[in-house]
């Protein structure tokens, strides 16, 4: 078991939880406003003494909490964690009563409001690969790794599916995980160098990638990427000058940027009209779309 599982772990928790204080008893913060600066620095030494013992995170374990900032429900303090050890980490929300009695891991959401607005509202559509009606009342927003087998699975998923529900417009964001795919990044800057011919060459060498993908290794990836561009309609030195110039990075990374924001870990993840779906899941995609094709105004 890897410690990211662990972490895991830790974020699925999901339930009230009671930070006993066994030395005094007595509570780590104000009961309404703002946390003053040595309360603040009491509730976040309290969360992270209390999760080190709960999932025995020794000194080996690199963990930060804080800032610490009032929550959208009133009587709690939101509170970001990280943890990490051996070049792994990542991080989750947790919510703490202002008493500094409780704490839970989860959402709050406000039931006055659309549930799914603000998560539609992070996700930029203008400048990316598409297809489908831009005024489309169902949106697929793909975050996605074209070194990624399971991205592969997805995409022999939507095909089929994007055919039989033309109405649907599929949005295509570059989220390369460097750190297992070597080549991830270089099909990224291919992909957003043949985007700059047309929508029509993205998708060509969007399908042409991934059924090709068993033949691309680290060691030939530029050459193949870049035959594959050609049989796009990307001319040769059209091709290596987008590749060399750092402003296709900058779009590489704003999209990985955006994916981070939405706390994207894994690929491809996917979110129908702001609802969040990881993998391929042919079941849940055409349940989300059905769902929305009929409620959608």
């Amino acid at each position: 078991m890897t410690h990211r599982i662990l972490l895991i772990a830790f974020v699925g928790v999901g339930l009230l939880v009671r930070a006993q204080n066994k030395s005094s008893g007595q509570t780590a913060a104000p009961t309404a406003g703002d946390p003053t600066p040595s309360a603040a620095a009491a509730i976040e030494k309290r969360v992270e003494g209390f999760l080190r013992n709960v999932y025995a995170w020794g000194s080996d374990f690199e963990v930060k909490v804080g800032p610490v900032k009032p929550a959208p429900a009133s009587g709690f303090y939101e509170v970001p964690v990280s943890v990490g050890t051996n070049g792994q980490s990542d991080s989750a929300i947790v919510y703490v009563s202002k008493d500094g009695r409780y704490m839970f891991r989860g959402e709050i959401q406000d039931m006055n409001s659309d549930p799914l607005a603000a998560t539609r509202q992070q996700l930029h559509l203008d400048g990316f690969a598409s297809k489908g009606p831009t005024d489309a009342r169902i949106v697929l927003v793909e975050f996605a790794d074209f070194e990624c087998p399971v991205c592969r699975q997805l995409d022999v998923i939507l095909r089929p599916l994007l055919q039989k529900s033309p109405a649907v417009r599929l949005v295509f964001k570059d989220f390369p995980i460097e750190q297992l795919h070597p080549w991830a990044m270089t099909a990224a800057l291919a992909g957003r160098c043949v985007l700059q011919t047309s929508s029509e060459a993205f998708w060509k060498f969007h399908d042409a990638v991934y059924d090709s993908q068993d033949l691309i290794s680290p060691e030939n990836a530029y050459n193949k990427l870049k035959d594959i561009a050609e049989a796009s309609g990307v001319k040769d030195e059209q091709f290596q000058t987008c590749m060399a110039d750092p402003k296709t990075a900058d779009a590489v990374h704003r999209s990985v940027d955006e994916g981070r924001s939405l706390q994207i870990s894994a690929t491809p993840t996917t979110f129908v009209n702001g609802r969040r779906l990881i993998g391929p899941d042919e079941q849940s995609l055409q349940q989300f779309i059905q769902f929305d094709s009929r409620t959608v105004h």
